[in-house]
């Protein structure tokens, strides 16, 4: 196959001419870290501690002491483990998935801040070769993950020695490129970043608007759910599923909030399911066992059927089906699913009839819709906000894979 003009052929696939190929070895030197569990780390303690566990859960690529926080360890416990620099790289040699496996953040701002590099993670400090701010970027490079992956060891948990993580190859940018790529894809994270704190002011606005409109006022009625809807539950038989066909929805299609990704029953077993009644738009699915009273409104043209572990809720006329879901996120509304229901059940479960008698309060049907058209603005804004943020994660995860390996060139 022809290589591209201004590439080179490589050990690590095709390359920038300008590229080289060095190994973690040549790159970084190697340093001591401590082994204290979560359980040695102390409120009151002076140096702060790098944990493995908080690599895997609380940070993407960098590990920034301006903004976040680390658990502690006292300074008699430090004894001559090297204190982390603007710029080491922290290497997690665990992992309980492939994703995890060799994930590594930089250090930023450490300034006059005392910290070490603790359990299951490698401390590795450059020898000169990368610019600040590229290496935390190292992981999400798929040339060097694939090798990570192929050298991790272990079956539940996946390991990484250092004499591995020492022979895996990075290819190597000038030190302007990588300049240039660190500082777009800085750019890139702070876009995601501010829509990420944008989306999670709008909800808790949200929230306050939620507790103060559903808050009961004078003339609202108490009803039982039973009231004002039919509940229904679905199959109690597990049907035949087929590669293609009809949604079968469950409790996850409503928890994960997907009706896209489900198993699927044929055309005749579901037009069998559905011949005394099936489910509308303008109809509430909610959850009745393992998770129970999370509900989701079929706001969509749909046709499917779905399993006993649902409850489905015909609104009757003279009540808001957008009210009593927003409604249903109300600490009231959770409140009363859990009074009505078996208490000694595992997984958790309310059956129909405690489903008919939870309580509401609510206001009259004109009220009903002011409240739900104020919350369902929000919820579109949000949901707006939300895909747009997806939108960007995934142009930032193809420029990460496409400057990363040379595919497009800034300088």
């Amino acid at each position: 196959m022809e290589v591209r003009k201004g590439y080179k052929r490589t050990e690590l696939g095709e390359l920038p001419k300008e590229w080289d190929i060095k190994t973690y070895g040549e790159v970084f030197d190697f340093l001591p870290t401590a082994s204290y569990s979560r359980a040695e780390t102390i409120e009151f303690g002076t140096i702060n501690y790098v944990h493995y566990g908080d690599i895997h859960t609380k940070w993407h690529s960098f590990l920034d002491l301006k903004k976040h926080e680390l658990p502690k360890i006292i300074n008699e416990k430090v004894k001559d483990y090297p204190l982390l620099k603007d710029g080491d790289l922290i290497v997690a040699d665990a992992s309980e998935d492939y994703e995890g496996i060799g994930k590594s953040i930089e250090v930023l701002n450490i300034e006059n801040k005392k910290a070490i590099s603790g359990l299951h993670t490698y401390l590795l400090r450059d020898k000169g070769f990368l610019k600040d701010g590229y290496r935390g970027y190292l992981h999400s490079n798929k040339l060097i993950k694939k090798q990570f992956d192929k050298l991790a060891t272990g079956l539940k948990v996946f390991g990484i020695s250092k004499n591995n993580i020492k022979v895996v190859k990075i290819p190597l940018p000038p030190l302007a490129e990588q300049t240039a790529i660190a500082n777009a894809l800085s750019d890139a994270d702070a876009l995601i970043s501010s829509l990420e704190k944008l989306i999670a002011k709008k909800q808790l606005i949200k929230q306050g608007a939620m507790q103060e409109l559903l808050k009961p006022k004078k003339g609202w009625e108490v009803k039982k759910l039973g009231e004002i809807a039919e509940v229904r539950d679905g199959t109690h038989q597990t049907p035949k599923y087929v590669e293609h066909g009809v949604p079968f929805y469950s409790v996850e299609s409503v928890t994960k909030n997907d009706f896209t990704n489900t198993k699927y029953i044929s055309l005749e077993e579901h037009q069998f399911l559905t011949k005394s009644f099936k489910m509308e738009k303008g109809d509430i699915l909610m959850t009745r066992i393992g998770s129970i009273g999370d509900c989701k409104l079929i706001d969509w043209d749909v046709d499917a059927s779905f399993y006993v572990s649902l409850a489905l809720l015909k609104i009757k006329i003279g009540y808001s089906a957008e009210f009593i879901y927003h409604y249903s996120k109300s600490s009231s509304f959770k409140k009363e699913t859990e009074l009505n229901s078996l208490q000694t059940a595992i997984p958790k479960k309310i059956n129909l009839g405690p489903i008919s008698n939870i309580k509401l309060e609510i206001p009259d049907f004109a009220e009903q819709n002011r409240i739900a058209t104020i919350l369902s603005d929000m919820d579109s804004e949000i949901s707006a906000l939300e895909s747009k943020l997806e939108k960007f994660r995934q142009i930032k995860q193809g420029m990460m894979q496409n400057l990363l390996t040379g595919k497009i060139r800034l300088v």
